[in-house]
């Protein structure tokens, strides 16, 4: 016997008739190649602030906070204005900036390192303090980066839920 959720003809990936422009053949190249060079950017970058603000072993993070809490701040304000002022230009400029240099910037996977580390090193303190205020942070950055976008362009909450303008 087949699983129900496993079969295709039931649980179709879109339903009839609903095909996205995204996904048609031949339009993928240069989003793909605006997330690499932003990726590379973004990595790049992220690499400089570790490298003018080094740590080590059981200190506290605190580049990697900050780069996570900046990159979902800048996030937040981004995607907000590319879809309230550039809508035409958020599939490429959202693939290149969003994806690919603020995705290359942020650095969860280097966070659940840092976590690893504190606890190898017994700085369990440290490490739920990391853990915590991470999460908040982005969180909180998130949140400040669509407010300020909001406020800089001029785009009420109600009219960018409607997708009024």
């Amino acid at each position: 016997m087949t699983s129900p959720y496993l079969d295709p003809a039931r649980h179709r990936a879109r339903p009839p008739g609903h095909a996205h422009s995204e996904h048609a053949p031949g339009r993928q190249p240069p989003v793909l190649a605006a997330v690499a060079v932003g990726g590379a950017l973004g990595a790049g970058a992220r690499y400089g602030v570790e490298r003018l603000w080094p740590t080590s072993g059981t200190e506290f993070p605190w580049p990697i906070l900050t780069v996570n809490a900046v990159g979902c701040l800048a996030m937040g304000a981004l995607m907000t204005v590319l879809a309230a002022r550039f809508p035409r230009q958020k599939k490429l400029a959202g693939a290149l900036l969003g994806t690919g240099f603020l995705g290359g910037f942020t650095t969860f996977s280097h966070y659940t390192d840092n976590v690893r580390e504190l606890v190898r090193g017994d700085a369990y303190g440290t490490a739920a303090a990391y853990l915590l205020l991470t999460v908040l942070a982005a969180l909180a950055g998130v949140v400040a980066g669509v407010f300020a976008a909001r406020a800089a362009v001029g785009v009420p909450a109600h009219q960018e839920a409607s997708g009024a303008r």
